[in-house]
């Protein structure tokens, strides 16, 4: 304490200090040197005394602090939870597959029994006779669900062909 404060006084008396930019550069340098080169040299004497085998090895960095430990923990959780919402996805669309098989189904199973009963009687009315039910070669059902073009029907009517446009529909070919 003695010491301090007679430096104190000292400076006191010298006035403020005038340092130019060079010698406190020089001035921080040499501190920061002197600091890394004594944390330098208590590493190495803790390896010394570790490879000599006087002080037992020292444990490592518990994984639950460290940065690396936290990312795999982050990693871990974010696998876990794309899994979760995943599974979550899956029942999702199934579920709305199944509401919309319940709700929009027999909707779409009359109307699609509605344009066969009307292509068997636009047929019908065309060429007189019902029409066989198209074979499978010529699409089957799925040509009665085509875009028909009117223009087509007509001429096939006329022809007496009994077909109608490129729906691969058969009406008196058979016969």
């Amino acid at each position: 304490i003695r010491i301090q404060e007679e430096r104190e006084r000292k400076a006191q008396l010298r006035g403020p200090l005038k340092i130019n930019r060079d010698e406190a550069a020089i001035k921080i340098q040499k501190l920061w040197r002197g600091f890394y080169q004594r944390k330098e040299v208590v590493e190495m004497r803790a390896q010394e005394l570790v490879f000599l085998g006087m002080v037992p090895t020292p444990k490592p960095q518990s994984q639950k602090h460290s940065v690396i430990g936290q990312s795999k923990k982050t990693q871990e959780k974010r696998r876990l939870t794309q899994q979760q919402y995943g599974k979550e996805y899956q029942e999702a669309l199934v579920s709305v597959k199944e509401k919309l098989a319940e709700t929009e189904g027999p909707d779409m199973k009359e109307q699609m029994q509605d344009q066969i009963r009307q292509w068997f009687i636009e047929v019908r009315d065309a060429t007189g006779k019902f029409p066989d039910y198209p074979d499978v070669e010529e699409g089957g059902s799925a040509g009665i669900f085509k875009k028909r073009v009117e223009p087509e029907v007509s001429k096939d009517a006329e022809d007496g062909k009994g077909k109608k446009g490129k729906k691969g529909k058969k009406g008196k070919e058979k016969e």
